[in-house]
């Protein structure tokens, strides 16, 4: 049972149940409505009951997510995120380390993760603003997407605004924690042993990956909400998602 599909057709009918509703709305809302008919119990919730649930979901599991990735360590100790060269830059730091420059490489790994842990501090606004801002279409592509709908859905709609508040932090937060002046160290002295000098940006790289880092584990939250009842944190979403 997909739990995120049937919230997404109570969003639809709390925000489009007007006079002026078209014939088509009117139909994707009665094949919503059948479908929650046809689910064990959840046919007694509210319609202000399933919003909240859903969106308090999306709050609860970005919430988690950025507050795990932001903590001292949060991406340099995870395997499933931790920032490394990019991959252009692999031979580069495989050489480097051949020639005993090992400790610059590391530095410049790990200033990069603390990049990455300081930009994610503001990550949390941007996706509540984000479930606020939620719209009818929004609610019919999460009904009709896959399970992973919702994250799609804050990937979409939130992207162009994490991009836009990581990069100046991740650029002061590279200059901050030395990353800008290690990577110089680095290819510097890698430039001198090649013919083909390597220059990527540090901080658009770092910046899509502490980006991917945060999403990953959105995605990771939105399927425990939805299997786990122990991550169902309050009484709304044990109502809510109890009811499958």
């Amino acid at each position: 049972m997909r739990i995120f599909y049937l919230a997404a057709s109570i969003v639809m009918f709390a925000s489009c149940a007007t006079a002026q509703q078209t014939d088509k709305t009117n139909d994707v809302l009665r094949k919503a409505g059948n479908i929650l008919k046809t689910v064990g119990g959840s046919g007694s919730l509210s319609n202000d009951e399933i919003i909240a649930g859903l969106k308090e979901a999306l709050v609860v599991g970005t919430n988690n997510s950025t507050g795990k990735l932001s903590a001292a360590d949060g991406f340099f100790k995870d395997a499933a995120v931790k920032l490394l060269m990019p991959e252009e830059a692999r031979k580069v730091e495989q050489r480097l380390r051949q020639i005993g420059m090992g400790k610059l490489v590391d530095d410049a790994i790990l200033s990069m993760n603390r990049a990455a842990e300081d930009a994610s501090k503001q990550a949390a606004p941007i996706f509540i603003n984000a479930v606020k801002q939620m719209t009818v279409q929004d609610a019919v592509g999460i009904l009709r997407g896959t399970d992973s709908a919702a994250t799609g859905y804050l990937r979409k709609t939130t992207s162009p605004d994490l991009t836009a508040a990581f990069r100046p932090i991740i650029e002061n937060s590279l200059e901050k924690t030395g990353a800008t002046k290690y990577w110089k160290e680095v290819f510097d002295v890698y430039n001198k042993f090649t013919l083909k000098p390597v220059n990527p940006d540090l901080s658009g790289f770092v910046t899509g990956k502490a980006i991917d880092g945060i999403f990953y584990y959105v995605a990771d939250e939105e399927k425990k909400i939805r299997t786990n009842p122990a991550a169902r944190v309050s009484d709304i979403l044990k109502k809510v998602f109890g009811s499958r």
